[in-house]
């Protein structure tokens, strides 16, 4: 029988986070990570200051400063009565080392982490490994007669004490754990548990995912785009940018059959200063959709099981800080648990604990990106004007471009997110 005290299911930014955290306070801690290399395309690349100030409190500013890099400090909408580009966010204006979100390849961030992990004897990381389902101790547990109504809301029926796994070439195990976590994102095996209760939220649109060339003299930072019934927000990656064009929920292939020149033809509308190179774009091919969703689960634990990251609330694209609330929950989450998983006693309080203290940071950021959706991604997608009418959307324009305190609010917000956690203090060198 293969035994861990901490289980992580999944090797993304939270879940590597976590496990290095727990590995250096030492927590025996197992990473199950199921594809074979941290590589993926169309990644959030996004490294916010919050997360540079923990890899410094880690020992890791400067071997993190060594990765090839992009510097982002400012967010650039398309606000002018020309619809000329507006700093409506000056990161670069918050007091502080780090302001500035660095653009480093998520895959080069993971391999950081990991390589450090893999120094602690107490961490292991088993790649092409996947997570198939949950080990249930039903000891105790009253049989299916004896349970509650039916009407009664679901509940966990037992602790969960590891995972069932399988490899890439077939091989198939158990490991048990005093505590599993779920980093395994949006399509974790935790959400098939009816008891965490998921609680979805009504999205306007998906993404297209995509490059274009850049060159000398194009502005930098993260740069917005308005069309007609169109949207785009554009990341600098130095020699390219990193696209995303937002078209209504549900109508990617639809629009992929009429074609790529309506498509080029509404990018050019929303971004016309990228006309001389849309045709840079070859075949739909090179154009990746991302289904956005928005939702969180109701419950972040069961006995013997936390969930963290997007596997316990999935984000929308705007504001692009999901890789940074991810972050922030790992972070949380070893605080709250390193004591009780040195004991070798995880209680539910412990892992409530550690929603507790997530779990407003979470709801107020979602019902930010909701009023974004509602107020502006949505009106625009269906040809009305944000905020209701042109002259609301002017006045919010010029209050976050005269006022020098909204103008940080937004700046610090994409930083930092709402409440800034601290590691435990064991796993600071």
């Amino acid at each position: 029988m293969e035994r861990t005290t901490c289980c992580v299911v999944g090797g993304g930014p939270a879940g590597m986070v976590l496990g290095l955290l727990l590995a250096r306070a030492g927590v025996e801690v197992t990473v199950l990570e199921k594809h074979g290399d941290f590589l993926r395309d169309f990644r959030g690349d996004t490294v916010h200051p919050s997360t540079l100030a923990l890899l410094e409190e880690l020992g890791l500013a400067e071997r993190f400063a060594r990765l090839p890099q992009r510097r982002v400090t400012t967010v650039q909408l398309p606000l002018g009565p020309d619809r000329s580009l507006v700093t409506v966010g000056d990161i670069g204006a918050l007091p502080g080392r780090y302001n500035y979100i660095a653009m480093v390849p998520q895959w080069d961030l993971l391999d950081l982490l990991a390589d450090e992990a893999r120094r602690e004897p107490s961490f292991s990381v088993r790649m092409s490994t996947e997570a198939t389902s949950f080990l249930v101790d039903r000891t105790g547990v009253p049989s299916a007669d004896e349970g509650p109504p039916a009407r009664a809301k679901p509940r966990a029926r037992g602790r969960v004490t590891g995972v069932r796994y399988r490899t890439s070439d077939g091989r198939t195990g158990e490991l048990r754990a005093t505590l599993t976590v779920a980093c395994d994102g949006r399509g974790s095996l935790a959400r098939s548990l009816p008891e965490l209760g998921l609680r979805r939220f009504t999205c306007p649109m998906d993404a297209w995912w995509f490059r274009l060339p850049r060159r000398e003299g194009d502005p930098h930072g993260l740069v917005g785009g308005v069309g007609d019934r169109f949207l785009t927000a554009m990341i600098d990656r130095g020699d390219y940018w990193q696209c995303a064009g937002l078209i209504p929920k549900g109508t990617d292939a639809e629009r992929r059959a009429a074609g790529l020149e309506p498509f080029m033809a509404d990018f050019t509308a929303a971004a016309p200063w990228l006309a001389d190179r849309v045709h840079a774009l070859r075949s739909w091919d090179e154009v990746k959709l991302l289904d956005v969703r928005l939702d969180r689960l109701r419950r972040w634990h069961r006995p013997g099981l936390l969930c963290i990251g997007d596997a316990a609330h999935a984000m929308s694209p705007v504001f692009g800080i999901g890789i940074n609330l991810a972050v922030e929950d790992a972070v949380a989450a070893a605080r709250y648990l390193v004591e009780p998983l040195l004991r070798g006693a995880v209680g539910l309080r412990d892992v409530r604990g550690v929603q507790r203290r997530r779990w407003p940071t979470t709801a107020l950021t979602q019902a930010l990106q909701r009023f974004a959706h509602a107020r502006v991604i949505e009106p625009v997608l269906t040809g009305r004007p944000p905020f209701g009418n042109p002259k609301r959307a002017q006045r919010m324009t010029e209050l976050l471009t005269t006022s020098r305190w909204l103008n940080r609010v937004p700046a610090y917000f994409l930083a930092y997110g709402a409440v800034r956690e601290r590691p435990p203090a064991a796993s600071v060198r």
